[in-house]
């Protein structure tokens, strides 16, 4: 078969998987949960580690309309796309981008004044944008006092405000007394400015009351992820890595394993070498820490996570043989399983997720 052909595991170290009907599924089931909000979605970083050029289409053709990148070249990723959807950058007007998010289309959402002016002096009028208020976060926005002292202000108009919006701080966790502040921070900007739509909600603020007002914004939920942190995952999962076994050994009762030889074999042990590593996304972290499914069996990673390459202990998986699949997402083992093992949160995981695998898109 000629090189060009191939795209399987003779190619590729890993397979991943992105269920565009699983996709699709968990937006209706936040729409649901939206109680009569807009439902967006959040489609940085790549749609989350899936490919935004198959995620965008498949979550407008479930229903969606409204859409949120981080940067202005994921805007024009989210472009090509997406040619009819409304489409926001959240981190701003840089200085001097305002014609190219004019040409394409793309409302930047300005988090100072100085971008509220900038964008009004282009704009006046003719393009959209939302305004951003910090109402915690303390990372982008105007302040609560700027954003009630602009009742009136001319530059709302010239800049084409249609929507304000904050963003959460500790909205996966439903107690912390910082989201009814900020509820009620926003509804005080909202009664200042009350031609406006509003968002507020993120993944989890889906689930807050008080927090859906016009439009909610679900990211890290659509792709799998638990917005409920401490109950049962309400979405259903996305996201499916596999790697091949590249070989199978035996090491005897104190032999080795990886660099630094950061894991002895007690005893006798079968070990199997997966064509995968942290330039993969797999995180170093997880070294001697997580563990991948062969057969169902769990499995853990021994020693150090290389760049290419990781090892486990496959002792007690018959199914581990040469060109045989280990799973490192799926079948159980989700995102937000693999983030705690590595110390780190399951939005890492996916946005983590590299270019090396073949790509299998379903539904």
């Amino acid at each position: 078969m000629a090189g060009s052909q191939r795209s399987g595991s003779e190619v590729h170290g890993g397979r991943l998987t992105v269920d565009l009907c699983a996709l699709a599924a968990n937006w209706r089931r936040l729409a649901d949960a939206a109680r009569g909000a807009e439902c967006g979605a959040v489609i940085k970083a790549d749609a989350y580690g899936t490919g935004i050029g198959r995620a965008g289409p498949a979550l407008r053709a479930a229903g969606c309309r409204t859409f949120f990148v981080a940067h202005l070249s994921e805007g024009l990723s989210a472009r090509a796309a997406l040619p009819q959807a409304r489409i926001y950058v959240l981190n701003g007007l840089p200085p001097g981008s305002a014609p190219a998010f004019a040409e394409a289309d793309l409302r930047p959402v300005l988090g100072s004044l100085d971008e509220l002016s900038d964008w009004a002096a282009f704009s006046q009028g003719r393009h959209a944008a939302a305004l951003h208020v910090d109402t915690g976060m303390n990372r982008l926005g105007l302040s609560v006092p700027e954003a009630l002292a602009l009742t009136g202000d001319s530059r709302l108009d010239g800049a084409g405000i249609d929507l304000v919006m904050s963003h959460f701080v500790s909205a996966e966790q439903a107690a912390d007394p910082v989201n009814a502040r900020q509820i009620a921070d926003f509804a005080r900007v909202r009664e200042a400015l009350p031609t406006l739509k509003g968002s507020l909600a993120n993944s989890s603020g889906i689930f807050l009351d008080g927090a859906g007002h016009d439009l909610v914004r679900p990211g890290y939920a659509l792709f799998g992820g638990n917005p409920t942190p401490g109950t049962e995952n309400p979405m259903r999962p996305v996201v499916r890595l596999e790697a091949t076994i590249v070989q199978v050994r035996q090491v005897e009762k104190g032999m080795s394993v990886g660099y630094n030889g950061r894991w002895t074999a007690p005893g006798p042990r079968r070990l199997a070498t997966l064509s995968l590593g942290y330039a993969d996304g797999l995180p170093r972290a997880l070294s001697g820490r997580g563990h991948a499914l062969v057969g169902g069996v769990p499995c853990p990673i021994l020693g150090l996570v290389s760049m290419d390459l990781i090892i486990l202990d496959v002792t007690d998986a018959p199914a581990a043989r040469r060109g045989a699949s280990a799973v490192l997402i799926g079948d159980g083992l989700d995102v937000d399983a693999v983030g705690r093992a590595a110390g780190t949160i399951g939005y890492e995981i996916l946005t983590g997720l590299g270019s090396r695998y073949v790509r299998d898109y379903g539904g």
